[in-house]
């Protein structure tokens, strides 16, 4: 009995060691029925499915086993000698949310009718295994993705693989990377920084730096490099970087900021660079002579303290500059000795660091000058716009640069026509191109001289005319007045004291002819009674001749005094045949022909026929004289209207030229050689008297006519 005792004592002993051994097991021991519903575990099973041994021992396992597929949970437990299953991975949902990967062995039927399970949490495994799956994957997606050259080479340098980042900046082909070294892209003189880099990688394994490389094709390169050794199988692996482009750039910016300096420190406007607060930071030497204090003492000083922060230009100057962040203007500054100073600035909000960028310049002066010149610009504005001359501006290719009211006025040319011509096209249309501006321009600039302007619907005018060149810098000035109406004045009057005197030599001369003409009138008619032969014809000659003579003295004193004219009413062609019948013999003489046309029914006239006489005789004579060759005259009698009719009297003679036309009238003007002038000029007032009108045509070389309008009535 006691030997049974204590079999039975040593097996409790031994089962309570393996109790005591599974409950404090590491890895969770559990026993499932048939179904795989929890029977009993040890503590590390309910730690494992983070629930109590109660409520653990009514869950089944596969209540965790959500995230398997239906089809194979069936298979995962199933044996094939249907006594031990194998280690098998699952994974378990919890009912806390976590996810778990365990390794479980279960053995059938271990415990009578009870199968057996040792499950171990695989979990932190798996998720290590993962991560070195991912790492790794990452890993090649950098390195052959990388913007950066990646390069993996040996001790010797030679390389053993690169990404393609790497091969496009070395200009290689992947496929030949094997057959170079490191040190087949180093310039000898570079290679001194190699060996650092070999240095640096053996005694703390790893290194970074700049490296200048020496492609294949020459070109130079340098790269930013970081390296690290025994990253895989003992190699190395550098990550290299072109960063040829940017120390490039940074050169172009160190040169630029040279520049900048050279700019800042030597420009001749003054320049300030200031903060939020306006506290000015820096100066140049040109702002220190502006504001008038040394730069030391300037940059102690705040922007705001030159200015009236009160006024109102200041405060629109302020919100415009706040607003746009840049500005242009002018204000006026004071300056530490008491003088205000009128600077135009330019001012850039945030150019570096949120500070502000000023340049100023003194426009003080200039102020001054621009007031000077704008009144002295009103001045000239009113001299120029407010001359009695017609004033011109024009530049050394003679166009018109402006013109006054006057000079368009006396032009007769709008605003816009005066801008558009040229100096030569108005005024100087007959000289030779280009002589205003050759050596003999001086003349025209000298003296005054008169021109005749033509406007374009055929009116002259006769302009007093001057220049003066090079007023200033391609600006010359003409200076004219209309002198039309002056010289038509001094015309007549010069007229009307030629007539005058010529009217008191007629009457002197009148005087002393008629004495001597009365004398022989008497004596002729005493002869006529005492002669006993018939000479009555030659008496009668005589006698009408005589009384032709008194009868041109009574017209030749027209021109001394007013003659109380008889008008009469007589046929003009009869008066012009008479006037024919007594010149036929003087034409004769002269082998010319007079051929009278008379167009129509010539009706008679209210007129002074001796005069009109006096008219004829004077034209055809001088007709007559000029045909020195001989011709025909033609001499044509017409009515032009109902109230006028012309007498046309037409020589083959030498012609007269255009001027010479103008003064046919005049008295003493004559193009005869032994002329005094006066026959035209009678006949000129004979016809004005008779309220009628002389033209002349004349073509040089052709001949010339005379075209008499008279009034039919003189009323």
């Amino acid at each position: 009995m006691s030997m049974l005792m204590q079999e039975n004592d040593i097996l409790k002993s031994k089962l309570l060691q393996h109790e005591t051994i599974i409950e404090n097991a590491l890895d969770a021991v559990v026993i499932f029925d048939q179904d795989l519903n929890f029977i009993n575990g040890n503590a590390a099973a309910y730690h494992l499915f983070q629930l109590p041994k109660k409520e653990l021992c009514k869950r089944s396992l596969f209540d965790f086993l959500s995230l398997v597929p239906k089809d194979e949970v069936n298979q995962l437990f199933t044996s094939n000698n249907g006594e031990e299953l194998k280690s098998k991975e699952i994974v378990v949902y919890l009912d806390n949310g976590q996810v778990k990967f365990l390794e479980i062995s279960l053995r059938k039927q271990a415990i009578d009718k009870y199968d057996l399970a040792i499950i171990k949490d695989i979990s932190f495994k798996k998720n290590l295994e993962r991560e070195r799956t991912i790492n790794e994957q990452l890993f090649k997606d950098l390195f052959h993705r990388a913007v950066d050259g990646i390069v993996i080479f040996d001790e010797e340098g030679k390389f053993i693989d690169a990404n393609g980042s790497f091969c496009a900046s070395f200009e290689i082909n992947i496929a030949h990377l094997n057959t170079y070294i490191l040190r087949d892209f180093i310039d000898r003189k570079e290679l001194i920084k190699l060996d650092k880099l070999w240095s640096m990688l053996k005694e703390s394994g790893k290194a970074k730096g700049e490296l200048p490389v020496l492609l294949k094709n020459g070109h130079k390169k340098i790269f930013e490099f970081t390296t690290t050794s025994n990253i895989l199988n003992g190699y190395y692996m550098a990550i290299m970087r072109d960063i040829t482009e940017k120390r490039s750039m940074e050169m172009k910016l160190y040169k630029s900021e040279e520049r900048f300096r050279e700019i800042f420190e030597n420009a001749i406007d003054a320049i300030m660079i200031w903060n939020k607060k306006g506290e000015i930071l820096k100066v140049n030497q040109a702002a220190s002579r502006t504001f008038e204090l040394s730069e030391d003492e300037l940059v102690t000083t705040n922007v705001l303290d030159f200015v009236d922060q009160d006024s109102e230009s200041f405060k629109k100057v302020k919100e415009q500059y706040f607003e746009t962040g840049a500005i242009r203007e002018e204000l006026l500054f004071h300056m530490p000795n008491g003088e205000n100073k009128e600077l135009e600035f330019t001012s850039k909000m945030n150019i570096m660091d949120g500070h502000h960028l000023t340049i100023f310049r003194n426009v003080s002066e200039r102020k001054k000058m621009d007031k000077i010149l704008r009144e002295s610009e009103q001045k000239f504005r009113k001299i120029f716009d407010g001359a009695m001359e017609g004033i011109v501006l024009f530049n050394h290719s003679f166009d018109v640069i402006e013109a006054n009211s006057n000079a368009r006025r006396i032009l007769n040319l709008a605003v816009e026509d005066m801008i558009s011509v040229n100096l030569c096209s108005l005024f100087f249309t007959n000289l030779p191109e280009g002589e205003l501006a050759n050596d003999h321009s001086n003349y025209w600039e000298e003296k005054t001289q008169e021109i005749t302007y033509r406007h374009v619907n055929g009116e002259e005018k006769t302009l007093e005319f001057s220049l003066k060149y090079n007023i200033n810098e391609n600006m010359n000035l003409a200076v004219f007045r209309d002198v039309t109406e002056k010289r038509e004045l001094e015309e007549q009057l010069r007229k009307s004291d030629t007539l005058n005197v010529v009217g008191e030599l007629a009457a002197g001369i009148a005087h002393e002819i008629r004495n001597p003409m009365t004398a022989l009138k008497g004596f002729i008619q005493l002869l006529e009674g005492s002669v006993q032969e018939d000479f009555s014809m030659y008496f009668n000659v005589i006698t009408s001749e005589l009384s032709r003579i008194e009868s041109i003295i009574t017209e030749f004193l027209i021109l001394a005094r007013p003659q109380a004219i008889k008008y009469l009413q007589k046929n003009i062609c009869t008066i012009m045949k008479e006037t024919i019948d007594l010149l036929n013999a003087q034409a004769i003489l002269e082998n010319v022909q007079i051929k009278l046309s008379i167009e129509g029914d010539i009706p008679s006239i209210y007129c002074e026929p001796n005069q009109l006489k006096q008219v004829f005789i004077n034209v055809l004579k001088n007709a007559i004289e000029v045909m020195q060759n001989g011709g025909q005259i033609d001499v044509c009698i017409k009515q032009r209207d109902e109230k006028h009719l012309v007498v046309s009297i037409k020589d083959r003679g030498t012609g007269i030229s255009e001027d010479k036309i103008k003064r046919l009238g005049q008295p003493f003007y004559t193009t005869k050689e032994r002329g005094t002038g006066l026959g035209l000029m009678v006949s000129y007032k004979i016809i004005e008297e008779h309220r009628g009108n002389v033209q002349v045509e004349s073509e040089e070389g052709k001949g010339t006519t005379f075209h008499m309008t008279l009034p039919i009535n003189q009323k």
